[in-house]
């Protein structure tokens, strides 16, 4: 499992089916920014971070579902319509809001104590959307199942996470230092710039994690 290999392909795919992926999540994606924008306008800028976390909640697991199962449909071989995407995205909303929730005050958590427990639970833990989606676990044991399956694997997922996360932490201080004070439009434009190329990661996870099952499964097999 060649970090390089899996981003190379992680990448070819992003681009082949970047118009369907911008066309299914960038809506969403848009949305999610402009509440949390028109919400800290009203609440003032020394308003709580976790308000933008519920606006997260509210949209990112609408869209992170429909493009984990998009993924999963089209590296299959198969075609199915937005409209049955987001279907399932919309009953799945529940049990992986809760997820995310739980995932993301754990990770928190980790990074209020230290820097590195905070990155080690977000290792462990990052599969779990995948398995919740697609093979239907439940939130705990999704979580369980996770921290499994990247047990021997830690290195190779954080250079991975890692080799897609610093390039757009990078774009972002970049794009901070060229609009230190953007209007409300471009701040938009910005927010949703950088929320839509975030998603390139779960195409990365994604490799990751079928990749990760097709060894287990081999191993087991023998």
């Amino acid at each position: 499992m060649n970090p390089l290999t899996i981003l190379r392909d992680s990448l070819y795919f992003f681009r082949r089916h970047f118009t369907s992926i911008l066309q299914l999540c960038l809506p969403l994606v848009v949305l999610e920014a402009l509440f949390s924008q028109l919400l800290y306008r009203q609440l003032g800028d020394d308003a709580s971070p976790a308000y933008g976390m519920l606006v997260s909640l509210l949209f990112y697991p609408l869209y992170s579902a429909a493009l984990i199962l998009y993924l999963d449909t089209r590296s299959n071989g198969q075609q199915i319509s937005k409209r049955n995407l987001f279907a399932r995205a919309m009953q799945l909303w529940p049990a992986l809001a809760l997820l995310i929730l739980i995932s993301s005050l754990l990770i928190m958590a980790g990074l209020a104590l230290f820097i590195f427990p905070g990155v080690w639970i977000m290792i462990k833990l990052v599969f779990a959307e995948y398995l919740l989606v697609l093979r239907g676990l439940p939130v705990m044991q999704s979580m369980r199942e996770s921290a499994r399956m990247t047990t021997g694997h830690f290195m190779r997922i954080l250079i991975c996470v890692l080799s897609v996360l610093a390039p757009l932490w990078l774009l972002d201080g970049l794009l901070l230092m060229a609009f230190p004070e953007p209007q409300p439009g471009a701040q938009l434009v910005l927010d949703s710039l950088s929320g839509f190329l975030q998603l390139f990661s779960s195409v990365v996870l994604y490799r990751l994690f079928m990749l990760l099952e097709s060894e287990a499964g081999a191993a087991a097999g023998n």
